[in-house]
């Protein structure tokens, strides 16, 4: 939900997110592949402590997997489908599972 306001918030720059549905959805899907190719979390993610790692890795899945992982996101139908690990279909075609991220000690 966070990372949803985030890019409605910014699709409003350029666009109005009220009368044209995809400026924040092609937003979502870019962020979901930079934040979490490249990181493995969101902006929405991180503050919620959640981390979307790969399943063989437990590492970033890189950019083009975490793209397609955006595009099934935003089908919907795919997340509300999920095993017995809670991981939907989009993270099973991807080779995903959302963790919770290791808190940092000092």
């Amino acid at each position: 939900m966070l990372d949803w306001i985030l890019c409605v918030l910014v699709s409003a720059i350029f666009a109005d997110p009220f009368t044209s549905g995809w400026p924040p959805v092609a937003i979502l899907v870019l962020v979901y592949g930079f934040f979490l190719g490249l990181f493995g979390f969101t902006p929405g993610m991180y503050l919620s402590g959640l981390r979307c790692v790969s399943i063989e890795t437990s590492g970033p899945v890189g950019i083009p997997r975490a793209l397609l992982r955006g595009l099934l996101l935003v089908l919907v139908i795919p997340a509300l489908i999920m095993d017995e690990q809670r991981r939907g279909l989009h993270d099973r075609a991807v080779g995903t599972i959302v963790v919770a991220r290791p808190t940092e000690t000092s």
